[in-house]
């Protein structure tokens, strides 16, 4: 049957999927290049100059922001343990136990709050929990917000509080 035999038919003709924009920020690939390259560290251990080149080699990294990259995945890892010092008041477990996915979503949306003043802490954790749900298990995206959330209070306190007061 053809879409206009459905009609014919009394249904309605069926709609093609709906297509997301494939158009993502170079800022998001960088983004997600990063949380894979954390992913590998966090299991592996290597070196970060080993990660760095397994990234660099895959498909498309030609299209994310280097320079932020390079800051996420080198920041990230150099400055873990005062990261995950952040992340430990505002998690239920120690940070091994996190899901890898998780805990390196948690790491990049912390770093970005410690690190990146220049990008609003909403937007940080907003981030972090968008890599939640493209890589994470099905609530992760949830656990990460809640965990980013508190962070951020303890982090960019005027900032928090100027979005979080009454306008009036």
């Amino acid at each position: 049957m053809s879409g206009g035999d459905e009609v014919e038919a009394g249904r309605r003709p069926a709609r093609p999927p709906a297509r997301r924009a494939s158009t993502k920020s170079a800022r998001r690939r960088s983004r997600e290049l990063a949380l894979q390259g954390l992913y590998e560290w966090l299991l592996g251990g290597a070196d970060a100059g080993v990660v760095d080149a397994h990234v660099r080699e895959q498909e498309g990294f030609d299209k994310c922001d280097a320079p932020h990259f390079d800051l996420l995945l080198h920041g990230v890892i150099r400055e873990a343990a005062a990261i995950d010092a952040v992340l430990a008041a505002h998690i239920d477990r120690k940070a091994e136990l996190l899901s890898p996915i998780e805990h390196a979503a948690l790491m990049i949306g912390a770093f970005e709050l410690m690190r990146c003043i220049e990008i609003p802490y909403r937007v940080a954790i907003n981030e972090a929990v968008e890599l939640a749900k493209s890589f994470g298990g099905t609530d992760g995206h949830k656990y990460v917000n809640g965990v980013l959330d508190k962070a951020a209070a303890d982090l960019r306190p005027s900032e928090v509080a100027a979005v979080r007061a009454p306008r009036g």
